[in-house]
């Protein structure tokens, strides 16, 4: 599979004009971050509700939405405990709506916790009121990009056996192995410039090799939902790379992994 040049400058044209929204939110956090995250719930959710319930997709977009949002506010405010309730609530009416518009519930429901469940760690792992917080952030987003543009170009430049031909044809294991490799090395990076408590160069290699592991496996499960679906992308909001859930498939599935990295680092400085 040759590099298009063509899809390389959409894409790059697309990153530059969206990243340092994205960046900037999170640097500054608070309310700043509260409100990137409820925008890309909203985004997330109508995509969502496009795939899945195309012929009531607003409505079902709606009751996913307030699911998401209830749960990115409870843990804006620290109450971590709220915001999970609030997502099986949330996902438990967006079911029940669904199937009272004919829609199938169990898609609506599953697209609350899909979507919500790395929101929530997202807002939990920034964490406004701790600087470490926003360094914990930036491993996310550069293992989760360094896997995913690596992958991307090993995979064009080598080809290869396929990853997974049955629900991504384009996935090779050539560039499973690249997107990896730059994930290692991009954990390793970050724990080595910014402050990150105990987690040393060592170990954020071994985080970042479980981050990217997790973002190849959520680009994975994000096409075999599209093909479930029997969508090619998403949505089309981004050029070059279709709509916000293809961009961040693997990185909300990241989220969750660097997560639990954080947690254990917090449990061993409690404890020492």
């Amino acid at each position: 599979m040759a590099i298009k040049v063509g899809d390389i400058g959409l894409r790059t044209a697309s990153a530059v004009v969206l990243a340092p929204a994205a960046v900037l939110a999170t640097w500054a956090g608070g309310v700043w971050f509260l409100a990137l995250m409820v925008l890309a719930c909203v985004l997330l959710a109508a995509e969502w509700a496009m795939m899945s319930a195309p012929a009531a997709w607003r409505a079902v977009a709606a009751a996913v939405a307030l699911g998401l949002i209830a749960g990115v506010v409870s843990a804006h405010f620290g109450v971590m405990s709220v915001a999970f309730v609030m997502l099986v609530f949330g996902a438990a009416a967006a079911g029940l709506y669904a199937r009272s518009r004919g829609q199938e519930a169990v898609n609506a429901a599953y697209g609350v916790l899909y979507l919500g469940w790395p929101a929530v760690l997202l807002i939990w792992l920034r964490d406004v009121d701790n600087p470490i917080g926003l360094h914990w952030t930036v491993l996310v987003f550069a293992v989760a990009w360094a896997s995913d543009i690596m992958a991307y170009l090993v995979g064009s430049l080598l080809g290869g056996p396929k990853l997974w031909p049955r629900f991504s044809p384009n996935k090779t294991w050539s560039g499973f192995v690249g997107g990896l490799l730059a994930g290692t090395l991009a954990g390793a990076g970050m724990a080595a410039w910014l402050e990150m408590g105990r987690l040393n160069v060592f170990w954020g290699a071994a985080l970042g090799l479980a981050a990217a592991l997790a973002t190849m496996g959520g680009d994975l499960w994000e096409s075999a939902l599209k093909r479930r679906f029997g969508v090619k992308d998403a949505g089309s909001l981004i050029p070059g790379h279709g709509g916000l859930l293809d961009r961040v498939d693997g990185m909300m599935f990241a989220v969750v992994v660097v997560s639990a990295g954080r947690l254990i680092v917090l449990m061993l400085e409690r404890g020492a």
